[in-house]
């Protein structure tokens, strides 16, 4: 998994509440097993017409945006379906982080374990960031994972959630799986002491 420390970027608004995870990435795309070309995938229907031309009003399409790696958001953004296949798109197009208001349980937690940070905002900030990416689109933000907070242009910071299981991981760019092997010595010592014969 992709390690998060810090991330300045632009910010792509997409002032869309209740993107659920059919939008993100449509159904016909979830016979793929693996994050190969998912990025293509994102948003497809609202990204393409249906001969595959890009729709040019579609603010990924817009050159203005190429390259930002924070997606601003609508509330409850990841609503719908589990498919793990939406933080795979989006971290396949090249975000890192996508704010909102807030996020679908199940969304929220298939992007912690794929190293897309969804980073919760209050209804104030929300606004305000909507403000700049209309404003100013090419003001960049810092996101800040180790103190939680998000540094604006003109210097406030806002701080944001996240629990520290998930926020440990990021830091270190390893999943669960990869979490605990980081204790294989303990857990070696572990078996020793007890006389566990682990065999292959």
């Amino acid at each position: 998994m992709a390690q998060f420390t810090t991330l300045t970027s632009r910010i792509v608004p997409l002032p869309v509440n209740d993107i659920d995870t059919d939008q993100i990435i449509p159904a016909r795309f979830l016979k793929a097993t693996d994050k190969e070309g998912m990025g293509e995938a994102l948003f497809a229907d609202w990204r393409y017409q249906t001969n595959g031309t890009p729709r040019g009003e579609f603010v990924l399409n817009n050159p203005t945006y190429k390259g930002a790696q924070i997606l601003l958001a609508g509330d409850n953004f990841g609503c719908g379906s589990s498919r793990e296949h939406a933080p795979w798109a989006l971290t396949g197009y090249g975000f890192r982080a996508v704010i909102s208001t807030s996020f679908a349980d199940i969304f929220r937690n298939n992007s912690l374990k794929n190293g897309l940070l969804p980073v919760i905002v209050d209804k104030d900030i929300h606004a305000s960031l909507f403000d700049l990416a209309e404003e100013a689109p090419l003001a960049t933000i810092t996101i800040d994972l180790s103190d939680q907070s998000i540094t604006l242009p003109d210097g406030r910071k806002v701080s944001f959630p996240i629990d520290g299981f998930s926020k440990s991981c990021l830091l270190k760019g390893v999943d669960e799986l990869g979490y605990i092997l980081g204790f294989e010595k303990e857990i070696s010592a572990y078996e020793q002491a007890k006389g566990i014969i682990i065999s292959n």
